[in-house]
């Protein structure tokens, strides 16, 4: 059940953004084998200026049309799985016209007990939810 944070500038259209997130969760989907309706998706626009996206000293440059991902999920998965992960949500961006040096990712683990889908309950700790096998 991952959560995902998009952060990108002003100037797409509904349509592309929608299909940004889409590509993004298609690509969980294919990866992680999660339910399709483990969808949890937050994307926030920033006018120009406001995401600061360098290199980290790896000698490309980023363009306007950055995208910024923050993946929040459960601990548990190898370095395979996650690299593997990162390529696919590459590769579904890069078929909407997103360049490779536009798609930056952070993943953030935690546990089953750090989740509460409503009602201010843990619902994997309570019983009320399967916790998802790795």
């Amino acid at each position: 059940m991952p959560l995902v944070r998009i952060d990108v500038n002003l100037g797409r259209s509904p349509e592309q953004l929608r299909a940004l997130s889409q590509g993004i969760h298609d690509a969980i989907l294919a990866e992680y084998g999660i339910p399709v309706r483990d969808y949890f998706h937050v994307l926030t626009e920033h006018p120009h200026g406001q995401i600061f996206a360098q290199d980290a000293g790896l000698g490309f440059e980023r363009t306007p049309d950055v995208v910024m991902i923050q993946i929040f999920t459960q601990g548990g998965r190898g370095r395979e799985s996650k690299q593997s992960l990162f390529a696919a949500i590459a590769g579904k961006l890069a078929a909407l016209g997103v360049g490779g040096e536009d798609v930056f990712i952070g993943y953030v683990e935690n546990t089953a007990e750090d989740w509460s889908f409503g009602f201010g309950r843990a619902q994997y700790v309570t019983g009320e939810l399967a916790v998802p096998k790795k």
